[in-house]
């Protein structure tokens, strides 16, 4: 682990994974002058690079900053953490709106991307494949065997993302305890792990093998009791979730900037000023 004041926020962790001694980028001056990384990355996609530097990876502990963190362990890529302070507001800054359009983490910036060319990268699941696609990793190049992943990977970006974040929020972060907000969207997550749980009957993975469609709805499922889910009700999908909670890379994904929401004491439900600059977008321009 490693500190250096860069990102966006005031003193910025930084975090690479460590393999061998490369170059550092620019923006990873101050951490990789210390530390780097070598990494092979084949890709029909992407040119390969013997050494890959490390990633900027914007990036605070939720599900979906969990995917990114995993996948970046998976592939084995050096990255460098910069943490962006959901609970401070640290999204909206301008410095970050620049790299995410939609003032929300995790983003990245590749200084190895397509031709050799630095390229910034918004959403977890572009994010994903755009992985999946340089390391030729937990991401086929089969065409119907991709099909089948890409459509479990936007099955989660557009539903049980979305409907588990709604059902956490009217559950614990809500000013008011609106009965039929936190029925109709706690129910809406039991449907999906209803699907998932059908879907694992008879397969270990979502999608044919281990893949990025399983790190994106691990990442969500994680968070299970706070949205109102008992996973003994879903014996398929406990034993997926147990399966994949096992593997090291995933371990250490999930623990990435842990500390940091450790201490972080900010009561959502009743700061005005936090909810202000997180759930009310009427605010900003």
């Amino acid at each position: 682990m490693v500190k250096a004041k860069a990102g966006v926020t005031s003193a910025s962790t930084t975090r690479v994974r460590t393999q061998t001694a490369t170059k550092p980028n620019s923006s990873a001056k101050a951490a990789s002058s210390k530390t780097g990384a070598a990494v092979s990355a084949d890709s029909s996609a992407l040119k390969p690079k013997a050494i890959q530097r490390p990633i900027d990876f914007y990036y605070w502990p939720t599900p979906n900053g969990w995917k990114i963190s995993i996948m970046l362990e998976e592939c084995e890529l050096p990255y460098v953490m910069r943490p962006v302070n959901i609970g401070k507001g640290e999204q909206f800054e301008p410095g970050f709106l620049k790299i995410s359009p939609n003032n929300r983490v995790p983003a990245i910036v590749d200084p190895d991307g397509p031709g050799d060319k630095p390229i910034t990268i918004f959403e977890s699941g572009a994010i994903l494949q755009y992985f999946g696609r340089k390391t030729s990793k937990f991401y086929p190049e089969k065409e119907r065997e991709r099909v089948d992943v890409d459509q479990w990977l936007f099955w989660q970006v557009g539903g049980i993302g979305p409907m588990a974040g709604q059902a956490n929020h009217f559950r614990h972060y809500a000013p008011e305890q609106i009965k039929y907000a936190i029925d109709r969207f706690t129910n809406e997550v039991r449907r999906l792990y209803g699907v998932m749980n059908r879907r694992l009957e008879d397969r270990e993975y979502l999608a044919g093998k281990y893949s990025i469609a399983d790190i994106a709805s691990w990442a969500w499922v994680v968070s299970h009791q706070l949205q109102g889910q008992n996973l003994d009700e879903f014996p398929n999908l406990k034993a997926w979730y147990d399966r994949i909670a096992a593997r090291p890379a995933v371990q250490k994904g999930h623990a990435v900037g842990r500390e940091l929401r450790q201490t972080q004491h900010v009561d959502l439900r009743s700061n005005v000023e936090v909810r202000r600059k997180n759930f009310n977008p009427r605010m900003r321009p």
